[in-house]
């Protein structure tokens, strides 16, 4: 696929780490939330390799914070979400689809819950900001909304734990999967919380205090050479092989929690109210058309950028592929896609076109690995 040059403007924003990563050598850049995300640093693969054994650091600027602060903020933030937060702790984070009144999927953060009237819900690549004022107009909530000035770096690989263990201390690694806790460096005090989008491991890092988060970013590269430290990005291949969803790629508003294996996010017979709720209960009693399955296909390459049908031996259209990487374990192209009924069953078989030629492939469960 051929690349081609993003032009920079207000409204296409760099980050705090941009001038950064481009010293360090991005190669590419992807746009998420208006924003500039570094989408490679040279070989992709080689970095697939690095990053399921080593450590990299990643602008994940990108993934903004819609805070949500006040006396009704547990109201808001449970109306737009399915998954039951009425017993969500402080220093937690919780993974929760947030849909609308037909049970589409607007957006699938992470929310943070800070304290009982504040929260962050930290955002994946769709607006949700007026949908979230327009709820608070409408029930007429005591909240206030806004964007904190809050940049992630994320710090992903198994060496992660060492190397932010030398920077930070011991008690860095009794943070359980999904906590966060507050740490003190440069004298300033981050929140980092024990998660980020790959299945290797690792923190991310939610930057408020710039010049002391910008010291902490640099002293990682600084005494990581023991652990083979480089930057990186949110890879490909390592994230369609680990099963980890992209919204707007993977899914969007037009399927449900159900359609997307998201069944354990869905609390409906609990008190709790919210958008969609209705709609999720008679997608439930009635089942779904269709689902999110894994594919592998007979190829050694391939590029998503728009729709590519799988079809079937009596050339029906079984189902849609939304993103594919060829993956050096499996030694062939994998995806994820969605697939209609009956054809969601595992190794239903198709055949698929790339670049004007025909490839055979089989459906297969979520997650690969």
């Amino acid at each position: 696929m051929k690349n081609f040059y993003i032009a920079k403007s207000r409204r296409l924003r760099g980050t705090k780490y941009t001038s950064r990563v481009e010293n360090q050598g991005v190669t590419s850049y992807t746009v998420y939330n208006h924003m500039l995300l570094p989408a490679s640093f040279g070989s992709i693969e080689d970095l697939y390799f690095h990053l399921k054994e080593h450590v990299q650091v990643w602008d994940a600027a990108v993934q903004r914070q819609l805070e949500i602060s006040g006396k009704d903020s547990s109201k808001l933030v449970q109306l737009m979400t399915c998954r039951d937060l009425s017993n969500a702790k402080e220093g937690r984070c919780y993974y929760c689809p947030i849909i609308d009144n037909k049970g589409g999927i607007i957006n699938d953060p992470v929310i943070l819950k800070l304290s009982d009237e504040k929260w962050w819900i930290s955002l994946s690549d769709s607006d949700v900001g007026l949908y979230a004022k327009g709820l608070a107009i409408g029930h007429n909530f005591e909240v206030e909304i806004s964007e904190p000035d809050v940049d992630i770096f994320s710090v992903q690989g198994p060496k992660s734990f060492k190397l932010m263990e030398k920077v930070l201390g011991p008690k860095i690694n009794e943070l359980k999967f999904f906590g966060f806790g507050y740490f003190e460096f440069g004298g300033a005090e981050h929140l980092i919380a024990r998660s980020g989008w790959s299945k290797q491991g690792g923190f991310e890092v939610y930057m408020e205090h710039t010049k002391a988060g910008l010291a902490l970013y640099d002293k990682l590269f600084e005494v990581g050479g023991e652990f083979n430290v480089k930057p990186g990005c949110p890879n490909l291949v390592e994230r369609i092989e680990s099963s980890l969803l992209s919204w707007g790629n993977d899914i969007d508003i037009h399927d449900n929690p159900y359609e997307c294996g998201f069944d354990k996010y869905v609390n409906l017979d609990t008190e709790i109210d919210f958008i969609g709720k209705e709609a999720l209960k008679k997608i439930k009693a009635e089942g779904i058309t269709k689902k999110l399955m894994g594919v592998k296909i007979n190829a050694n390459k391939i590029s998503v950028t728009g729709s590519m049908n799988l079809i079937d031996e009596n050339n029906n259209i079984i189902g849609d592929l939304r993103s594919g990487s060829y993956n050096p374990m499996f030694k062939q192209v994998i995806g994820i896609a969605m697939v209609k009924k009956p054809y969601f069953e595992a190794s239903q078989s198709f055949k698929i076109d790339i670049n004007g030629n025909s490839f055979d492939g089989t459906v297969c469960d979520l997650p690969f690995i």
